[in-house]
C-alpha cells in the first residue's frame, strides 16, 4: 500500500482533464461554428463559464492534497486512513464538480466544499501525526 496515494492523485488528474474536454466542447460552438443553434448561438453558453471557474478551482484546494500526498509518498508509508480520506477528497471533487457545473445551489457546493476541506485537512492531520 506504500504507493497507493498514486491512484487518488491520478483519478484527480483524469478529472481535470476531462474538465478541459468539457471547456473544449462547450466552447466550440463559439470558437469553431461546430454544434451551434440555427440562430448562430452556443447551445453550451449557460455551462461554459461555470466549467471555466470548476477548472480554476481543480487549481486551488487540491494543491495542498497534492502536497499532503507527495510527503506522505516521500515518507514511504501509506495507511488505510489517509488512503480514505484521499479517496474522499476525489469522489468530494467529481460530486463538487457536478454540482458547480450542473447547478446553481451555492448552499450545496458549499457542502461538498466542506467535506473536500475536510478530508485534506486530515491528510495533513495524519502527516502531522506521524511526523
Amino acid at each position: 500500500m506504500d504507493k497507493a496515494l498514486i491512484y487518488p492523485m491520478a483519478a484527480h488528474v483524469a478529472l481535470t482533464g476531462l474538465l478541459y474536454v468539457m471547456l473544449t466542447a462547450a466552447r466550440a460552438p463559439s470558437v469553431w461554428g461546430i454544434g451551434r443553434h440555427a440562430d448562430g448561438s452556443n447551445p453550451w453558453a449557460d455551462f461554459e463559464p461555470r466549467i471555466s471557474a470548476n477548472l480554476s478551482n481543480q487549481f486551488e484546494w487540491p494543491l495542498f492534497f497534492y502536497a499532503a500526498c507527495l510527503l506522505m509518498l516521500i515518507q514511504q508509508g501509506v495507511d488505510t486512513p489517509p488512503l480514505v480520506l484521499a479517496w474522499v477528497f476525489v469522489g468530494g471533487r467529481v460530486v463538487h464538480s457536478w454540482v458547480q457545473i450542473c447547478t446553481t445551489n451555492i448552499r450545496l457546493r458549499g457542502l461538498v466544499f466542506t467535506i473536500n476541506f475536510l478530508a485534506v485537512f486530515g491528510l495533513w492531520l495524519c502527516l502531522l501525526i506521524r511526523s
